[in-house]
């Protein structure tokens, strides 16, 4: 019953899965078969006995039908046999037809394939024109581009490669001759670069040779700037009534003339300005940096540039060894520094980016720290003021040229000053030779004039008044020697020769005036000075010319200031200024009269002792010879003669001088008696000493020098005097019963001085002298100078032991 019901149930799902294969496609049979299996067991035995039911009611179907037609299907092929004999005739009419067509066609399909193959070419010659006419835009941008390589042109080269990358090449780049065109591009651009850098080294060859030139060129055009601007100053100045130098000289146009002649090695009537790009091609930089530019390159050709240019001006800077012997070492030193920073600002200014103001300030300061380094060190070989001199002038101009082309050249004059104190050791050095020569060559004697054209002369060399002397008639003498208006003279030549570094300096009046005066103070402090002591210190230099130099400084001193006047009137600042200089002439002079008057002293007791040494003295002699001694007479002469020279000097250091020489004759003669090495005197030679004393003392009070009170100058020989009196008189109880007295006739007598005497006299009357003659007729009289020896001693003594 369950199987039953089971088969009941299966049977309309197995009709509608048959009509599912019926109805469905055959792709969609296995889904719908495989339900069938999927189903109860014994389901597919049901199924396939219910497909073999379905299946024999077609075959029935089929039957019934194929029944129902057959009739139909015999008179079908019963008339199909019928027409067979006409199919046939048919078939053979239509294979004759179509050999007749196929005979009759052959020309036509010959000339139909000629026509296809006409067109075909017709259609190809089309295409080519039109790939041609497509490709043909292209080769000539290519043979252009050769061309423009051959020419060198290799912007425009860039720019043609440009067009044919972007504009051409896509159109025709499914060809061969496009992709080696394109292939070959890299190349050409590489080569491109190389050329251009290798016109971009021969131009930096190039400029580094020219750089001298180029330099030059802009100093001389910054010289003739320089030149008409202090023209043109001028004559406002002369428009307006400005004072100028005074003395027909100046020294500034002198200076400019000079600078000009060095500068000017062109064609003097030469009227065209040569520019740095008349001088140098700078196409190469411009085309290399559009190269470069073009090829998005620009940074490496900056830096490359830079670089190499940093490496030239390091050669630039590199001075010569023997730079500073010359000034033409200098000028090319200059002239190639120029040179460099004038190719620097003229690619700043036409070139963007290339080199910017901080590279250029920064290589600026890198050079000027060179610079300076290199001018401090060379200069200071210079021993040459006119060197110095032009090397200042060159430094000035290079200086105004470069500031000309906004570099800051502060520091350049900064090193001016150093130079300039430089400058005016090298004029001190100078002029201490002038000052040795002017010395050398003097005769140290008043000048004579003759007659009145000679007197102006002097006059117009040094500013000498004297109201006495002009009411003089001819011939009469000026007090200074030829020396002073030399001396004066050349001073103002020494404040010439130091204006000449002040100017174009940039400073005001003031500082000038400034820089004059204290070099002036100089050259009179220092150098003068040192000449007129050395010149006092030399051997060959007598009293006379002693006294003559000492005449001369009062001149030289009392012409200060008329040099004062001088400067005042060149750089027109009054000496009233608050902080003007002023000149220490006064002091300069004052202190080589006193070496001047010192070394009269020294001279003049040189001389005394030299008289003195030709003493010729008999120590023993009994009597004297009744006359004062030869040597003193003569020195008594030679000092009336000098002092009589000494009426020109100063009243003090005449007097001082005579005084002097009183007490050193004094002090000399003094020794001669108490000299160790003279043993034994007698009496007779204190006598005739005596009277060699007593004619210096008439020397003394005959007034040999005026302006003396009362015996004075006699009291140079007091002690001498007290001595000699004493032993003349043998008052030796006085002496020893006062000694110690202010009132003491002998105060001036000194114990030891006495004693020493007293024994050379008491060893010769032990050899039968004159105090023989006191043995046999007064032996008391010995025993007392034995006594007076003894109560000598005693006292020196009691002296030394006090002390």
């Amino acid at each position: 019953m369950a199987e039953n019901g089971d088969g009941l149930g299966t049977v309309p799902e197995h009709e509608r899965i048959l009509q599912e294969i019926e109805s469905t496609d055959t792709a969609c049979v296995g889904p719908t078969l495989r339900s069938v299996y999927d189903d109860q067991p014994n389901a597919h035995k049901k199924f396939m006995e219910k497909l073999d039911a379905c299946i024999r009611n077609h075959d029935k179907e089929i039957e019934k039908m194929c029944n129902f037609h057959h009739q139909g299907f015999v008179d079908a092929i019963t008339e199909l046999l019928k027409v067979r004999t006409d199919a046939e005739k048919l078939k053979v009419q239509v294979t004759d037809t179509n050999r007749r067509f196929q005979d009759a066609g052959k020309e036509v399909i010959v000339q139909t394939e000629d026509i296809i193959r006409c067109r075909i070419q017709q259609r190809n010659i089309t295409t080519v024109v039109e790939k041609l006419q497509l490709c043909l835009p292209v080769l000539e941008m290519y043979s252009k581009l050769k061309e423009q390589m051959s020419a060198k042109r290799y912007y425009s080269a860039l720019k043609t490669m440009e067009q044919l990358e972007n504009v051409f090449f896509p159109r025709v780049s499914q060809y061969r001759f496009c992709q080696l065109m394109i292939e070959n591009l890299p190349k050409l651009r590489e080569d491109i670069k190389e050329i251009s850098m290798s016109d971009l080294k021969d131009f930096l060859e190039s400029i580094r040779k020219h750089s001298d030139k180029i330099g030059e060129t802009a100093m001389k055009q910054a010289q003739q700037q320089k030149i008409f601007s202090v023209a043109l100053q001028k004559q406002n100045n002369v428009k307006f009534g400005k004072n100028v130098y005074i003395n027909d000289r100046i020294p500034e146009e002198r200076n400019e003339v000079e600078l000009k002649r060095g500068f000017e090695e062109e064609d003097e009537n030469e009227e065209e300005v040569l520019t740095v790009q008349d001088l140098v091609d700078f196409s190469p930089v411009y085309r290399c940096l559009h190269i470069y530019s073009v090829l998005g390159d620009e940074e490496t050709f900056e830096n490359y540039y830079r670089k190499q240019r940093k490496k030239q001006a390091r050669l630039v800077l590199q001075p010569q060894s023997n730079m500073h012997e010359t000034v033409d070492g200098y000028r090319r030193y200059f002239t190639q520094i120029v040179g460099f920073f004038v190719v620097e600002d003229h690619i700043l200014h036409v070139t963007q980016g290339l080199v910017t103001r901080a590279y250029t300030d920064e290589l600026w300061n890198m050079a000027l720290s060179k610079i300076i380094a290199v001018l401090r060190a060379h200069s200071s070989y210079c021993t040459d003021p006119d060197l110095v001199l032009e090397l200042k002038n060159l430094i000035v101009i290079f200086a105004d040229t470069l500031q000309g082309y906004g570099f800051p050249v502060n520091r350049l004059f900064d090193l001016l000053f150093e130079i300039r104190d430089q400058y005016n050791e090298t004029l001190l050095k100078k002029w201490a030779g002038v000052f040795r020569d002017i010395f050398e060559e003097d005769n140290y004697s008043p000048i004579p004039i003759v007659n009145e054209e000679e007197y102006k002369v002097v006059i117009s060399k040094f500013p000498f008044q004297d109201p006495d002397l002009e009411k003089q008639s001819f011939p009469k003498k000026f007090p200074m020697s030829q020396s002073v208006p030399h001396i004066y003279i050349q001073v103002k030549e020494f404040i010439y020769a130091s204006l000449k570094f002040s100017e174009s300096l940039h400073r005001s009046s003031t500082e000038i005036d400034d820089m004059l005066r204290k070099s002036t103070n100089l050259l009179l402090t220092r150098t003068l000075s040192s000449c007129l002591l050395n010149l006092i210190r030399k051997p060959h230099i007598g009293l006379t010319e002693l006294v003559q130099i000492i005449i001369n400084t009062t001149h030289l001193e009392q012409a200060c200031k008329y040099l004062e006047d001088f400067i005042t009137n060149i750089t027109n600042i009054s000496q009233e200024t608050v902080h003007t200089t002023r000149l220490y002439g006064l002091s300069t002079f004052k202190d080589a009269r006193h070496a001047a008057e010192g070394e009269i002293y020294t001279k003049l007791n040189q001389k005394i002792d030299e008289f003195v040494q030709l003493a010729d003295y008999d120590w023993t002699m009994s009597e004297p010879d009744g006359r004062a001694s030869g040597y003193l007479m003569d020195l008594i002469n030679f000092l009336r003669s000098i002092f009589q020279v000494f009426t020109h000097l100063p009243g003090k250091v005449a007097q001082t001088a005579c005084m002097s020489a009183c007490q050193h004759l004094s002090t000399s003669l003094m020794q001669m008696l108490l000299d160790s090495e003279l043993k034994q005197i007698s009496m007779g030679a204190v006598q005739q000493f005596n009277l060699d004393v007593i004619q210096c003392e008439l020397f003394a009070s005959s007034e040999p020098v005026p302006g003396f009170q009362g015996d004075t100058l006699q009291l140079a020989f007091i002690d001498l005097r007290q001595l000699l009196d004493l032993f003349m008189v043998w008052d030796w109880s006085t002496y020893l019963a006062d000694y110690g007295q202010p009132a003491s006739k002998y105060l001036r007598v000194n114990p030891n001085t006495a004693l020493t005497l007293l024994e050379k006299m008491k060893d010769t009357s032990k050899k039968n002298n004159i105090f023989a003659q006191f043995r046999k007729n007064d032996r008391d009289k010995q025993k007392l100078i034995e006594t007076v020896v003894k109560q000598l001693r005693s006292l020196v003594n009691g002296m030394s032991q006090h002390t």
